[in-house]
């Protein structure tokens, strides 16, 4: 009798909204209307594709498109513009029986088909090939008398693998930088205007001045005050508008690298004269500018640039593109001391323009599989930047598949780069809800949780980090222990759905990988228990195809293959530097001289990441000596070295060993190890190994390290110190 009943009121129902329909798009699973394009732009197509593409997965039918006719009743009439609304945006009416969408210009019509299928008919896309359209044998479309509505900015950007489902791009409007610059500069662009290889030797006056000396590598600046750049740069890109006509925006930007300004007496004036290195080439866009009125110029804040100049203000036409790189991710930006630095840069460059392309970090460059929750950040930023005239925003928010939850990431920025003001929280639920299912309850606490032990924590969050960083606040032991219960409660809701039980695979890799790296710093652990956690690590990364560990591309099954030679425990009786203590003739740099008296000799070897384990020094040799504390028999030393290119840190130039019985007369121990030069940006372990063939007598091992000195003209740091880290010292 109850199931007679609930029946019979959803026909009352489903009766009453038909009566109450406006419009009948598919009626028992046949079409009732056409489509009509008021004009046959790509992104009216687009529009109408979108619009069938979901019909058919809702009702198994698609509406008939034509071009060119008169609309009439009972017809959908996708194009054509308004005013009442601004680029992206669109205009909905449906009444007298006409569906009209119109664009405010760009995508507005495909997302005026997006926000009618995501409020009225059910519909929504979570992630490449992961949508929901509701089935349905009729559709139906309610009275809807004005509505309108445009984005917050006008070009949104993320990087998400989700990119390469076009409907998923659609959905969200997400636009590439090929979309927007001419012929992809958009970033890091003087090497490809004025190339070093091409003009350096000709030229070396048009480069920075650096320490006395005119570097013209790859990554150099150019000389700004020198009138001859802007001429150079102008044929050049004179050449480049002419080759694409049909496009506007272009970036000329400083190259990559920090403190590559240049230091010539005429730029150090305007630097003087401006209180900011950034008065130089605003002063030099403006002259761009003036010579190309018609074309758009975006520049890097960047860095050495962050902050705006004191007098000279952007023209309209210069687009200022501001990098919060250096910022910590645990707070807001307003609520911490390197986010009111960006703040004030924010809030400064706003003061002078309102043409601000915001670039903002989310994400854990070194360590990409890793926990990063800074989901209560993403809203409070996003407002920020919109109070501050940024109309243009690229949230580098997730990356590939296997990042940290990257899906739901790519959701809630795509949804309030459109709107800031939406509830961060419902996004969030929702999401979790519709691509996890029933395990989606113990995947929103295990978010919640910890996001609640990292502000408990007071630790920061950066885009360099490590998870061995929060070893001791919100990933200790008994927070691991938490997180995987609830890991295994949702595993366990959803074993019988294989698509669902992959999501949840792919969201637990990087609590698995942060327990592999926290317990590689630890001893004690059983090589079982390692064993089996690397091969469970392995066999998800490779099932699910993630690519990269970190933005240089090292690789899962490399770092597994790794795992296992470099940080299993292992047979260290024959080591007879294990323990030995360290004392420095030249010490390293300061922030790694507390761990310095036991990190070499501790059995430990570093990871990837050089904030835990590694001794560094910056721009000097090193030199130390080893007690092993009694006279050893020894035929083979090793030093471990980190070569991560970029954060600066290259291999040294050589390690010398010698040794001694008592501490005062030293003798050479092997040949002077050296090394090659290395351009590869992947991170390496590379040793410097010394044997000698007859067994010598030690207590002492002296080992001395000369650095190259500056980072190579090729290098981001060109004509500044190098790093060079070590770790382990091992001797047999």
């Amino acid at each position: 009798m109850k199931t007679k009943n609930l029946m019979f009121t959803l026909l009352v129902i489903a009766s009453y909204a038909t009566t109450l329909a406006q419009i009948t798009l598919v009626k028992d699973n046949q079409p009732q209307a056409r489509i009509v394009l008021a004009d046959t732009t790509r992104q009216t197509r687009q529009a109408a594709d979108v619009l069938n593409t979901f019909l058919q997965r809702m009702s198994g039918t698609t509406l008939p498109v034509t071009a060119g006719s008169k609309a009439r009743k009972g017809d959908v009439l996708l194009g054509g513009t308004t005013d009442a609304a601004g680029e992206d945006g669109f205009e909905i009416t449906c009444v007298n029986n006409r569906l009209v969408v119109k664009s405010g210009g760009d995508k507005g019509a495909v997302l005026g088909v997006v926000h009618l299928l995501e409020r009225y008919l059910g519909c929504d896309y979570y992630t490449r090939d992961a949508w929901e359209a509701p089935q349905r044998q009729t559709v139906t479309l309610p009275r809807i008398e004005h509505w309108t509505e445009t984005p917050a900015f006008r070009y949104r950007q993320t990087n998400t693998y989700g990119t390469e489902d076009p409907y998923y791009t659609l959905w969200y409007g997400f636009e590439t930088p090929n979309q927007m610059f001419i012929d992809d500069m958009w970033v890091h662009t003087f090497n490809r205007i004025l190339p070093a290889s091409r003009f350096g030797k000709e030229h070396p006056e048009w480069y920075s001045l650096i320490e006395g000396t005119r570097r013209t590598g790859d990554h150099s600046q150019w000389c700004l005050s020198n009138p001859e750049v802007l001429e150079a740069a102008c044929v050049q890109l004179d050449s480049i508008f002419r080759a694409h006509p049909d496009m506007r925006m272009i970036s000329v930007s400083q190259n990559d690298g920090n403190g590559t300004q240049c230091q010539c007496d005429a730029c150090r004036a305007i630097y003087e004269e401006e209180g900011a290195v950034s008065g130089t080439y605003i002063r030099f866009l403006n002259k761009l500018a003036e010579r190309f009125p018609d074309k758009e110029f975006s520049t890097l804040a960047y860095l050495f640039t962050m902050q705006p100049p004191r007098h000279v203000k952007p023209l309209p036409n210069v687009n200022i593109m501001l990098c919060d790189i250096d910022c910590m991710r645990e707070v807001p930006l307003t609520d911490n001391a390197s986010g009111r630095t960006f703040v004030t840069a924010l809030e400064g460059w706003s003061r002078i323009t309102n043409n601000i392309f915001v670039w903002d970090y989310g994400i854990n460059f070194d360590n990409l599989v890793s926990p990063f929750p800074n989901f209560h950040v993403l809203q409070p930023n996003i407002q920020l930047f919109k109070r501050n005239h940024t109309n243009m925003l690229f949230e580098q928010m997730n990356g590939g598949l296997g990042v940290d939850f990257s899906e739901l990431r790519a959701y809630m920025v795509g949804k309030l780069m459109w709107n800031p003001d939406l509830d961060a929280d419902s996004l969030m639920r929702h999401f979790i809800d519709g691509y996890y299912g029933a395990a989606a309850p113990y995947i929103y606490q295990y978010r919640k949780d910890m996001e609640r032990e990292l502000l408990k924590s007071g630790t920061q969050l950066w885009i360099y980090d490590s998870p061995i960083t929060h070893k001791d606040g919100m990933l200790n032991q008994e927070n691991r222990q938490r997180y995987d219960a609830l890991f295994d409660r949702a595993e366990a809701t959803v074993a019988g759905d294989s698509v669902k039980l992959r999501r949840v695979h792919i969201a637990r890799l990087p609590l698995q990988y942060a327990e592999l790296e926290i317990a590689r710093t630890e001893k004690g652990h059983p090589v079982e228990q390692l064993e089996t956690m690397v091969a469970i690590f392995r066999s998800h990364c490779a099932q699910y195809g993630i690519p990269s560990l970190n933005e240089r591309n090292n690789k899962p099954l490399n770092y597994c293959d790794l795992y296992l030679k470099r940080y299993i425990p292992r047979d260290d009786s024959q080591n007879v530097a294990l323990g030995a203590t360290v004392s420095y003739d030249i010490l390293p740099q300061e922030r790694y001289q507390p761990i310095a008296s036991t990190a070499l000799t501790d059995g430990l070897y570093g990871g990837t990441t050089f904030v835990e384990g590694w001794v560094g020094w910056y721009g000097t040799d090193a030199s130390f000596t080893l007690d092993l504390g009694k006279t050893c028999t020894v035929t083979h030393i090793e030093t471990d070295f980190l070569h991560q290119l970029g954060a600066w840190i290259l291999l040294p130039k050589s390690v010398t060993y010698s040794v001694s019985v008592d501490g005062k007369e030293f003798q050479s121990f092997g040949e002077t190890v050296t090394f090659a030069e290395d351009r590869d940006p992947a991170v390496k372990f590379v040793p410097a190994v010394a044997d000698v063939k007859q067994p010598t007598q030690a207590r002492y091992i002296h080992v001395n390290i000369q650095s190259i000195g500056n980072c190579p003209d090729w290098h981001y740091g060109v004509g500044y110190p190098a790093w060079f880290f070590c770790d382990e010292v091992t001797a047999q």
